[in-house]
This record gives C-alpha cells, structure tokens and sequence, in this order.
C-alpha cells in the first residue's frame, strides 16, 4: 500500500517538513507532489473530501496570507456553496491546507502523527 502513497507538500512549510521526516523515518514510500506547482484539482479535492471524511472548512489553509486576502472565511460564513468552494481551493495550492497524504480510498488533511499511522503502518 506505500508504494501508492501520494504526498502533497510545500517546500517552505515546516509540518510538511515534520512528515515528511516521518514517513521517510517510518520506511514509508510515496511520491511528492508540490502543492503550489501542482495544485489540486476540483475533482480531486471533491475525491479526497469523501475520502477523509473532513469538512471544506478544514480543507483551508486558515493560516495563509492568502486564505486573509481573499476574505474565505467571511465568504464561508456567508453561505459559500460546496462546489465554489473547491474550485476556490483548486485555483492555488496554497489555499489548501497541507501536507495532504493520499492512499487507495483514504485521504489525510494536515499532520496528525496518529491519524497517518493508523492509515499507513
């Protein structure tokens, strides 16, 4: 099941350096995908929200100078519909809360060491 891992990352982040460390320290293989270079697709965060179980809200980068800019949570807040909200996160990487580790029917928003453990060892 490793070997099919897909790990979204940021170079400049510093969770996504911590897991990063921690799949390689765990003999976990994936292959990395720069999340601003080559951001999610609609269809893909739509897969990976069904697949993880979370909600848009935190699919978000909330803490990005961009998610502040472009007023997300007072647009969430105001009813922002599902399908806006994805094309919203798929329009820049680094809107989209990170890292992002993908397997065969599971998705993982954000690190959380026992989260990706319980999926991957």
């Amino acid at each position: 099941m490793a070997s099919d891992l897909t790990f979204l990352c940021f170079k400049g982040c510093s969770t996504c350096a911590k897991a990063r460390k921690w799949l390689d320290a765990h003999h976990v293989g994936y292959v990395e995908r720069n999340i601003k270079t080559d951001n999610p697709t609609a269809d893909e965060l739509r897969t990976w929200k069904d697949e993880s179980g979370t909600t848009l809200r935190r699919m978000f980068n909330t803490s990005g100078q961009l998610y502040r800019k472009e007023g997300v949570k007072e647009r969430l807040d105001a009813g922002m519909g599902e399908e806006e909200a994805l094309e919203l996160l798929a329009s820049n990487g680094m809107m989209v809360r990170r890292p992002i580790l993908v397997g065969d029917g599971f998705a993982l928003f954000g690190f959380d060491e026992a989260a990706w453990e319980k999926a991957v060892l």
